[in-house]
């Protein structure tokens, strides 16, 4: 398949999530968000009600994520932050999966704590994506932890948060599609700095892109940010 500035263009989220990005950087990246016509721009809970205002009526999604970046927040803590990021106006919700109870082997709190962040989401018919942070992962672990993400009623699975020591990778989303390709949304996300990486993700089955560097990307540059 040829993918066009469009297609491609349709399918990423685009991160605004450094600590240190300000008010204007929020509306700058609003404006470009809207001149492309992404899928959503993922922004901080802070930033949750002035991109709603930014991008209303616009065509392109509020996201944001929750428990970022290391998912270690309580089960009901989520939960909460889950309610008032709707509150507030997010249209997707982009979770940080329990990394450290994931490798202890307590894959039923796993299980919980996602469901208790998708039961929130969809009683509002808000969508969730669950961040494995994968570069923490065996590939043999990345397939039991999007087995756990679709048993909680999870939308997507996510790769990476970006700030972790590395983001996705051709192997990995290899193994998320064969685990839950069609039953599950795939979202490849950080490290994403060129076009080939862009439409190469695409190609093996992603459905969604985290990129930071969207409009470099967009324009066939090679990004040298490191998200």
């Amino acid at each position: 398949m040829s993918y066009s500035v469009k297609d491609v263009a349709a399918m990423i989220d685009h991160a605004v999530l450094k600590p240190n990005q300000t008010e204007a950087d929020v509306r700058a990246n609003a404006e470009m968000c809207i001149r492309h016509q992404v899928a959503s721009m993922c922004v901080r809970p802070c930033d949750i009600r002035l991109a709603a205002e930014l991008l209303r009526n616009s065509g392109v999604r509020v996201s944001t994520v929750l428990s970022f970046p290391h998912g270690v927040d309580s089960t009901s803590v989520k939960k909460t932050q889950a309610r008032q990021a709707i509150e507030d106006g997010a249209d997707e919700i982009d979770m940080v999966m329990n990394i450290g109870q994931f490798l202890s082997g307590n894959d039923d709190a796993v299980r919980t704590d996602i469901q208790a962040v998708v039961d929130e989401a969809h009683s509002q018919n808000i969508m969730v994506k669950v961040i494995q942070e994968s570069c923490f992962l065996t590939l043999e672990k990345v397939e039991k932890a999007c087995q756990l993400s679709l048993e909680a009623g999870a939308d997507f699975v996510k790769t990476s948060t970006g700030f972790g020591p590395s983001s996705a990778t051709p192997e990995i989303i290899d193994v998320m599609v064969k685990t839950v390709g069609g039953k599950m949304g795939i979202k490849a996300s950080g490290g994403i700095r060129t076009w080939e990486q862009a439409v190469g993700y695409l190609e093996q089955g992603a459905t969604r892109l985290g990129i930071g560097a969207t409009e470099t990307v967009l324009q066939g540059s090679v990004s040298d940010a490191d998200y």
